[in-house]
């Protein structure tokens, strides 16, 4: 089968991890575990997923002239990923996440450095070939008026946008129009759609809003009924890019022809091996791993 082509449009930072058994309080110092550098980034994490799990991928985004960018880029090319559209700005430091693992969960800061450069001008640049993509995939670690271009775009070439609303931040009614799928967390929900219950926005939007609730699963509304995709269960060692492999494997899935549930169980799959490895990307998985697990699941659940 000929490989689903998707462009990633989107941040790529260095990822600054530090493990501790507490998180601190404000005026608090603790000691932590341990501390690394991993490649990270929610555009790059979900470029880097979507060419583990069999898509052909153009990353669309900007690092510094910096051995942190210069990392990336490699980075990028040994995940299989096209980087003919992405730009080494001069004199701007490469985007960073600074992330604390603590009490099961992750806190994160991140500086945008040079993804403040993925300007809807930059984009605009890479028109042609957005024009030949099965799907183009967009998040909120990049200027606001670029996520409007590029759902503008999207709708005027034909093209299904998946928008992941992250960080948090409102976006107009034009972009959620625009947006063939928008995939919040529960948190990233009830900013998007302030003041309307996400089982009304479900409602409002089925088959487009897709609501990733952690460990319990996804949820959408197919039409007739709101529907919970359960996750695959694992025990989790860092959260961190769970929610990109998701989003990575969903759009794959959906670029290759999927349905929306298929696709969604699918990206489930994918990301209970992501919350299994260490660093945003650590854990993502290959496609013949979700493609083995799939199958085990299908045999389990036919006994």
């Amino acid at each position: 089968m000929e490989k689903a082509k998707v462009a990633v449009i989107g941040s790529s930072s260095m990822d600054l991890v530090v493990t501790s058994t507490k998180r601190p309080n404000a005026g608090e110092t603790v000691l932590g575990e341990s501390f690394k550098t991993v490649p990270g980034g929610k555009g790059a994490n979900q470029a880097v997923a979507a060419a583990r799990v069999g898509a052909d991928v153009h990353m669309i985004g900007c690092v510094g002239d910096d051995p942190y960018g210069a990392e990336i880029l490699e980075n990028f090319k040994r995940n299989g990923v096209n980087t003919d559209y992405v730009d080494r700005v001069t004199g701007v430091e490469t985007g960073t996440a600074h992330i604390t693992l603590a009490e099961g969960d992750n806190s994160i800061i991140v500086v945008k450095g040079a993804n403040d450069g993925v300007t809807p001008d930059y984009v605009k640049e890479s028109v042609a070939l957005l024009r030949t993509c099965d799907l183009v995939m967009i998040q909120q670690e990049v200027p606001e008026e670029t996520v409007v271009y590029a759902a503008e775009l999207c709708k005027e070439l034909g093209v299904p946008l998946l928008l992941n609303p992250a960080p948090a931040r409102k976006i107009s009614d034009e972009v959620i129009n625009y947006a063939s799928y928008i995939t919040p967390n529960e948190h990233e929900g009830a900013v998007l759609f302030n003041g309307m219950e996400l089982s009304d926005a479900l409602q409002k939007f089925p088959g487009k809003l897709l609501v990733t609730e952690g460990a319990a699963g996804v949820r959408y509304h197919n039409g007739k009924s709101q529907v919970l995709v359960p996750a695959f269960p694992v025990q989790a060692v860092d959260t961190t890019g769970a929610g990109d492999t998701f989003n990575a494997a969903f759009g794959t899935a959906i670029a290759e022809g999927k349905g929306v549930e298929d696709s969604i169980r699918f990206a489930n799959c994918a990301a209970s091996f992501s919350v299994t490895g260490f660093g945003a990307q650590g854990g993502m998985p290959y496609r013949k791993d979700v493609d083995r697990r799939m199958e085990q699941s299908t045999k389990k659940s036919s006994n």
